[in-house]
Order: C-alpha cells, then sequence, then structure tokens
C-alpha cells in the first residue's frame, strides 16, 4: 500500500528491500525531495527518510546543496552515479572502440584507438588492454565496477571464444577470464550483435519493444534475436549465426557492392537524391539483405527488425526497401528501423550489460548479507572475487537513464 513501509516477515530483508526501492527511485534522475522519493517508492516519508539515513552512511546516495530559494528549502538527494563506472569494449579488426560511463549509464568518455599495427593472438589482446588503461588514467577518480567486451563471433555462457572469422588468433580464447584481471573487476565478453541488441533495447529503436531482431552490418553481417524481452543467445551462444549459411548471398556481390565501402555514405546520399544508379544499388542490397531476414523473420514472428553498424547511417533509405522486400516474402512483415545510434552501439551495449551485473550484485540488497558500501572516490579498485557468470540469456532491463 502506498505510503506504508514493508512490513511482516525479517526486519533485515524488509531493510534491504527498502533499500532497494529508494535507490532505484533515485537512480537516473535529478536529485529528489524526500516527498518526491516517497511518491515513487510507495513507502512512508519516514521510512525514505530512514533508508536516506543509510544510503548516505554507505556512500550511496548525498544530500544536495539547496539552490537560492524564499523560505526554508526541502531537502534534495541524488544518487551518487560517480560512485563507480564501468567500461564498455568494442573489438574490431583494425581498431578498439571504448565506453566509459557512470552507474547511471553517463557517458564519461568514448575513445577510439587504431589496432592496425597491433600483432596477433596474445599482443592484440595486449594492445586491447593497453588502449583501456591509457582511458582510465585520463579518469583517475574512476572507481571501474565491471567491463565488458565485445567481439565479432560466437562466445560462449563462459564468456569464452568460440569462432571468430575476423579474430582468428582469438578462437577458444576465454576473454571473459584474461580481462577480469586488466583491471581488478568482474568483466564479461559478448558478440557484438548481442550486445548492439541490448543497447537498441536500452538506448535505441527498440526502446519498448520486447521481440525484435537485430542486424549487425559494417565490414560484416551478423545478427541477434531479442524474444520476450530476453536476448537469446541459444544452447552454445551461436543463435543468429544466419550469415554463415551460404545460400543466402549474404558474403556475395550483392551486399559487398555496398557494405563497406569507404563510398557507402556517398551511395546512400545518392539515392537520396533519386540517382537512378545509386537507388539500384540499395535496393539491390536490400533484396538480398531481406531474403536472409526473412527466414528469421518467418520463425520468431518479431514485431521488429533494427539495422545497425556502419549501413545504419542509410536511415530510410535503406529500411524502405526493407521493408517492401520482407512485405514481399513475409506474411506478417515487421517494422524496419534504422539505428541512431552510430558507430558507439556495440561499445554502448557492452556498458549496458556491465551496467546490468552492477545491478544484479552490488545493488541486490535482497540476497546480500549486508548492503555494500561505495567506496570513496579515487579509491584503489578491490580484487575482483567474481567470474563471469554462466548464463545463456541476459535479462534486458527497463533501465532509464539520461546521457
Amino acid at each position: 500500500m502506498r505510503g506504508q513501509a514493508l512490513v511482516g516477515g525479517d526486519p533485515a530483508v524488509l531493510r534491504r528491500l527498502n533499500l532497494e526501492a529508494v535507490l532505484h527511485a533515485l537512480r537516473g534522475r535529478e536529485p529528489m525531495t524526500t516527498s518526491q522519493i516517497s511518491k515513487a517508492s510507495s513507502l512512508s516519508r519516514q521510512t525514505v527518510d530512514q533508508v536516506l539515513d543509510d544510503l548516505a552512511r554507505l556512500g550511496w546516495v548525498e544530500e544536495v546543496a539547496p539552490g537560492k530559494s524564499i523560505g526554508r528549502p526541502a531537502r534534495r538527494h541524488r544518487f551518487r552515479a560517480d560512485a563507480g563506472h564501468v567500461l564498455g569494449v568494442d573489438v574490431g579488426a583494425h581498431s578498439v572502440l571504448l565506453v566509459l560511463a557512470d552507474l547511471d549509464g553517463r557517458l564519461i568518455e568514448t575513445r577510439r584507438a587504431a589496432l592496425d599495427a597491433a600483432p596477433a593472438g596474445e599482443g592484440r589482446l595486449a594492445a586491447v588492454r593497453g588502449a583501456a588503461a591509457d582511458l582510465l588514467a585520463d579518469h583517475p577518480a574512476t572507481r571501474l565496477r565491471a567491463l565488458c567486451v565485445g567481439v565479432p563471433g560466437i562466445v560462449d555462457g563462459s564468456g569464452r571464444v568460440r569462432l571468430s572469422t575476423p579474430l582468428p588468433e582469438w578462437n577458444g580464447l576465454h576473454l571473459a577470464e584474461e580481462a577480469s584481471g586488466w583491471f581488478g573487476c568482474p568483466a564479461f565478453a559478448e558478440n557484438d550483435a548481442n550486445l548492439a541488441a541490448l543497447a537498441e533495447h536500452w538506448r535505441g529503436a527498440a526502446q519498448g519493444t520486447d521481440d525484435f531482431i537485430q542486424l549487425l552490418t559494417g565490414h560484416r553481417t551478423g545478427a541477434a534475436l531479442v524474444l520476450g524481452g530476453r536476448l537469446h543467445r541459444g544452447r552454445t551462444g551461436a543463435a543468429g549465426e544466419i550469415a554463415g549459411l551460404a545460400i543466402l548471398g549474404w558474403d556475395g556481390s550483392d551486399l559487398a557492392d555496398l557494405r563497406g565501402e569507404a563510398d557507402t555514405a556517398q551511395v546512400f546520399a545518392a539515392a537520396a537524391e533519386g540517382d537512378p544508379a545509386a537507388v539500384a544499388r540499395v535496393d539491390r542490397f536490400a533484396r538480398t539483405y531481406a531474403q536472409g531476414t526473412a527466414a528469421m523473420v518467418l520463425t520468431v514472428n518479431p514485431d521488429l527488425v533494427v539495422i545497425s553498424g556502419g549501413i545504419s547511417v542509410a536511415g530510410e533509405i535503406l529500411a524502405g526497401p526493407m521493408r517492401h522486400h520482407l512485405g514481399r516474402l513475409c506474411l506478417d512483415a515487421p517494422e524496419v528501423r534504422a539505428s541512431r545510434l552510430g558507430p558507439e552501439t556495440v561499445a554502448l551495449g557492452a556498458v549496458r550489460l556491465a551496467l546490468d551485473h552492477v545491478d544484479r550484485h552490488l545493488f541486490d540488497f535482497r540476497s546480500a548479507p549486508e548492503p555494500q558500501p561505495a567506496e570513496p572516490a579515487g579509491a584503489p579498485p578491490a580484487p575482483a572475487d567474481e567470474r563471469p557468470l554462466n548464463q545463456d540469456v541476459f535479462e534486458l532491463r527497463r533501465t532509464t537513464a539520461t546521457t
């Protein structure tokens, strides 16, 4: 019932539930008064005051200095999103993209580093770690709580790279385990298309949609499935690897005609102006693209298809023809949307997966024996005592965050 604390049962459990309710009300929002928190959490003002004192003692919440006003201003409180950070890493064949964010998902910095000169195998891994270390060195107050690395290829539930055509030297590498030793925090590894799906569901074209197909196209094409609001990874992490089916022609000339070309943006711009040759090239691409996509659409009957990656710069110029060709091939064709997240899509998804870990473990007061305090800003990272979770699905959380 609104306006009352949770009653009955173990007082320690109820205390932790109240902590979680208030923290959830504060995260991702501007500073709030006690009355606003009470309304958002459905707890009484008295309970909220007690919980705020607890969270302030733990270092997760702080009171905000009042602005200029007439009369006695109401006390306002905010979640200390700067009490921790997460790192998203997108590893490609020639570069690595890194995104550092706070615990509300606000981006601190986005940085790309070239890997062209990096040697294979352990040398490439060291180059990725070095790029991440350089970024963190420029933010000395960072308290890294988790990181996630995205790679092109099949990654199993433990974070091991089973197969990566662009990075064959990483086949068999337990990437999550390797990355967990970089900065003393839990680390995860995931397929890049799966991470793009997380990003689109969180902040992109698939917000509010629980059944969709994610297409990630740049120099290669990958796909991911989100069903019932969950990322479907399959038995071994290979769900969505439809691009490997040669009969679809996704590695043929029709897709290679545009995918990864330096003049791709110019082709789309010309198509937007009605240039017949450019329109024909885009239509050939969309027709071949739709054939493989239709196989997935007919299997899972989703609400939406999202196009991400470098090809998404086309916007409606590509989404329109895709919609047309899917309509010819499918009984109930879904909506087709191009991503607007840009080249950071995969790294943003890695940020979201790392934040999900923080949500499950750092702020899951229901299962913790005692709520964990926040470390002082700038404190050295504590040794990691966790290893990546062996999960076949990661729940997509509807978390509201301000960019």
